[in-house]
């Protein structure tokens, strides 16, 4: 199974939802997108091998496949949207009244990268912008480095992380979206200074959500599809992007983009996956 399956145990809970296992999920026949993208599903570099199914989020990342001639694509929704079931009764979303300040989740880096960025500037559009308390949430990366999450600390925001995503199965949470889910129905709003995963899930608990501030990037970008990709953001998703957004513009974007009207169910994803001829 590529191992990239296993982000953010993004498995384990399409295996809760089948009715199977959490904490050891069966191979997967095929590759899962792992995170809102403004491409094929798939990231820059993340070539899933010929033949192989791709488990997509949404019919617009299939047609952007198809368009580059990728073929044996699936549409079946974010994982998240099967968390959002399984604890629609165990941990419901709290009634508004109830949820107060912002999460705010800065733009980051990744395994390979650095980001390039003023975090000094970014923390002060934060604080002229939030009118309440602020938990920032950090990519494992910056949260371990002291440099970076001081700067936000010392700003009197509560920083925290929601774990590791994992590489080759090691270090991943595999509760990480458990986490993310957690922080993310207490705080009326979810923010970030880039449209990112993060904001797509803030709005599908009934956060308000908000893309402003310095955008950030990476370092030595040589791949346009990430150079780019803000301001493409910004042209395609224009209801995402500012201080204050509409609700039911980014509701039903959300909604078409990480697949919630696209879920299948624990019978045609276990098909899917091969997981009724594996034992």
């Amino acid at each position: 199974m590529d191992t990239s399956n296993h982000w953010y145990g993004h498995a384990h809970i399409l295996s809760e939802y089948c009715g199977l296992p959490f904490e050891e999920p069966r191979p997967i026949w095929g590759v899962l997108q792992h995170g809102w993208n403004l491409l094929h599903g798939f990231g820059p570099g993340h070539e899933p091998p010929y033949g192989f199914p791709k488990f997509v989020w949404s019919h617009a990342n299939l047609r952007r496949g198809q368009a580059v001639g990728w073929r044996d694509y699936a549409v079946i929704g974010a994982p998240w949207n099967y968390l959002l079931d399984l604890k629609k009764d165990v941990e419901p979303v709290p009634p508004a009244a109830e949820r107060e300040g912002t999460i705010f989740y800065p733009f980051h880096t990744w395994d390979h990268g650095q980001v390039s960025g003023d975090h000094d500037r970014l923390i002060a559009e934060i604080k002229d912008t939030e009118d309440g308390p602020v938990t920032v949430c950090l990519y494992w990366i910056e949260y371990d480095m002291p440099e970076i999450r001081s700067r936000y600390e010392d700003a009197g925001f509560r920083v925290i992380c929601h774990g590791k995503r994992g590489t080759l199965r090691q270090g991943t949470d595999i509760r990480f979206l458990h986490k993310q889910y957690a922080e993310q129905i207490r705080h009326r709003r979810v923010a970030s200074n880039r449209l990112t995963t993060a904001i797509f899930y803030g709005a599908s608990v009934g956060a308000e959500v908000a893309v402003y501030g310095d955008p950030m990037t990476f370092a030595d970008v040589r791949d346009a599809s990430v150079r780019d990709g803000n301001e493409q953001a910004k042209r395609l998703f224009p209801e995402f992007h500012g201080v204050e957004t509409d609700a039911e513009e980014v509701r039903a974007t959300t909604v078409r983009e990480l697949g919630l009207d696209a879920m299948a169910s624990p019978a045609e994803l276990r098909a899917l996956f091969g997981w009724e001829i594996t034992a």
